[in-house]
């Protein structure tokens, strides 16, 4: 008998670093055929780790990762043909800015893994794809596609990690308050707008990092702003990217705020490619120095957090 109960000892410490792990599929392979159900099953501040593996296909649906659901990793098996989407708007109905996300995180300790997150309303105006309020979040090789404010950091010194991503989009489609780094991603342009529009608040040391990531555009596209600023203290910098020819020689843009100009921080280092000479760049921007640079490590940045 004692040795029974040992071996049902470690078995429980085993199955408890296992965590639990369902899967998604819309042909009903699966232990679910909706993700939103699929998120609302799991045990709520689960100790354990939890992955939802989606199973190709489309899934249409709005949904929402509550701040109960912390510690959920979702992974998808190709953002090509892993795809969640949906289509609200800012004056659909009663549906504004903050509510017309397609996928929306609350929970702490999100990650997701080839996944694309979509808003296929259109040129419609705000249109949130993606949509990250939980600190220590993580995306890995997704898509974020959308026009307007496609991808939206929506909490102020929520941590956010995007590595090998692909973001798409018209007018400040990446925005808001958080923290967060992009890590060799892919930014691209549809129309001749803004990349960024950061509102990072007073005393927050960092905003939007963008390190080693590319930025292309549509044909045609020529007249593209790296970013302006949402709000006053507005953070946004681009560390050794490579910039196309749609990017303007100013490259910032006060959004008609002359006295934003003097509470920004927009800089760049090393930036290359035909959009990357600083020499016209506004006055207020920054040119950041080699030893400035080192400022913006990945630990730095998330400040203690290692995705």
């Amino acid at each position: 008998m004692r040795f029974l109960l040992i071996i049902l000892f470690f078995l429980n410490i085993w199955t408890g670093l296992l965590g639990v792990e369902v899967t998604v599929a819309i042909d009903g392979s699966g232990n679910y055929t909706s993700i939103q159900k699929a998120v609302d099953a799991q045990r709520a501040f689960n100790p354990e780790p939890i992955t939802i593996k989606l199973k190709p296909g489309i899934y249409r649906e709005k949904i929402v990762v509550p701040t109960w659901a912390t510690g959920i990793t979702m992974l998808g098996e190709d953002p090509l043909n892993t795809i969640i989407v949906y289509n609200d708007y800012s004056g659909k109905g009663i549906i504004n800015t903050f509510t017309s996300y397609t996928f929306l995180v609350h929970g702490n300790d999100f990650r997701a893994e080839n996944i694309t997150f979509m808003n296929d309303a259109g040129p419609v105006g705000q249109a949130v794809a993606l949509h990250v309020e939980g600190d220590r979040a993580v995306f890995v090789n997704c898509r974020m596609i959308g026009d307007q404010d496609t991808f939206y950091a929506g909490r102020e010194a929520s941590r956010i990690y995007i590595k090998n991503c692909y973001i798409e989009g018209t007018t400040d489609f990446i925005f808001g308050p958080s923290t967060v780094l992009f890590d060799g991603c892919i930014i691209k342009s549809k129309k001749n707008s803004y990349i960024t529009a950061a509102s990072t608040p007073s005393g927050i040391k960092y905003g939007f990092v963008f390190i080693n990531c590319r930025l292309i555009a549509d044909e045609g596209i020529d007249k593209v702003y790296l970013g302006r600023p949402w709000r006053d203290y507005a953070k946004t910098v681009f560390i050794k990217c490579e910039m196309g020819n749609h990017i303007l020689p100013a490259g910032w843009h006060n959004w008609g705020r002359p006295a934003a100009e003097k509470t920004v921080y927009y800089g760049e280092f090393l930036s290359s490619g035909p959009g990357g000479n600083i020499k016209n760049r506004v006055g207020w921007s920054k040119k950041i120095s080699k030893k400035g640079s080192t400022k913006y490590f990945t630990e730095k940045v998330l400040n203690g957090f290692e995705p």
